[in-house]
């Protein structure tokens, strides 16, 4: 399993890449630069620390680096809350203990269910659909048995009708799951399937693979995504990730479409089909 600190090794070097000089206040000086963005002197310069502690930091041998140097180092990276928050992460790992296992309590798979009019599932850290209701697999995966459980990240990656679905909006969709799992590799560096994961797709997906190495990272909260459906046609839904305060790590997911819009009548038909399907004996 990969160690932590090349983890934020690949993280701070990501983010110096993004940064010209001039972003950070630099002289352009003109000429060609070996690197890309801020080299790692620049970036301890301006972080007031020397460049011999950064490069050891990046190198994973900095330990016991202060809150007060990571601030400096967020600041100089124009870092957002989340990579300021995944940077402390990174730096302070927890122990690689496994994480507990996810446990999806009868009451969360009743009500899953029980939304049949709104496509809902609850997804796990590791982007595993633990339960979803006939309308949320006929929108997103009707090519697979009910009974599936499949993994979004497998589906979005590795799966051409799941890249159809998305049609234009996949690259968008690619950038949220990766950025998703890296939060997730981050919190959880001892969680071997998840590293299995990972390096399925990276052998997978030449895209997953840029993408890894680019290191994005974001709460994924709400998006408004298109589809092209092979039934319902085409359809613009707003979807929302809920926490589930009391099981750590699960989310809710659920889509909606404005009322009285084209997307809401092609969802009406898309339920109409779930429902006959469902309706329909084997």
């Amino acid at each position: 399993m990969r160690r932590p600190h090349s983890d934020l090794g690949t993280f701070l070097r990501s983010r110096r890449a993004r940064l010209r000089p001039a972003d950070a206040g630099l002289p352009d000086l003109g000429g060609r630069r070996r690197v890309p963005g801020l080299r790692r002197e620049e970036l301890a310069r301006l972080a007031g620390i020397s460049p011999g502690y950064y490069t050891r930091l990046e190198q994973g041998l900095s330990p016991n680096v202060s809150d007060a140097v990571l601030d400096a180092i967020a600041r100089v990276l124009r870092l957002d809350p989340t990579e300021r928050h995944h940077l402390g992460t990174l730096a302070h790992p927890r122990p690689a203990a496994p994480p507990p296992p996810e446990h999806l309590r009868p009451a969360v798979r009743t009500l899953v269910a029980s939304l049949g009019p709104t496509p809902a599932l609850v997804l796990g850290r590791r982007a595993d659909v633990l339960a979803w209701n006939r309308l949320a697999h006929a929108l997103l995966a009707p090519h697979l048995d009910f009974a599936a459980r499949p993994n979004v990240a497998r589906l979005v990656f590795l799966d051409p009708r799941t890249r159809e679905l998305y049609g234009d909006g996949w690259p968008a969709k690619c950038q949220d799951t990766v950025a998703d799992l890296r939060l997730v590799a981050g919190r959880h560096p001892g969680d071997r399937a998840l590293a299995t994961l990972i390096a399925e797709l990276t052998d997978g997906s030449e895209q997953f693979a840029a993408l890894w190495r680019a290191h994005p990272v974001r709460v994924c909260a709400a998006h408004t995504r298109h589809y092209r459906h092979p039934t319902a046609g085409p359809l613009t839904l707003a979807d929302e990730l809920l926490q589930l305060p009391d099981d750590p790590g699960l989310r809710l997911v659920l889509w909606s479409a404005e009322p009285g819009s084209p997307s809401a009548t092609a969802l009406d038909t898309l339920r109409r089909t779930a429902r006959e399907s469902q309706d329909t004996p084997s």
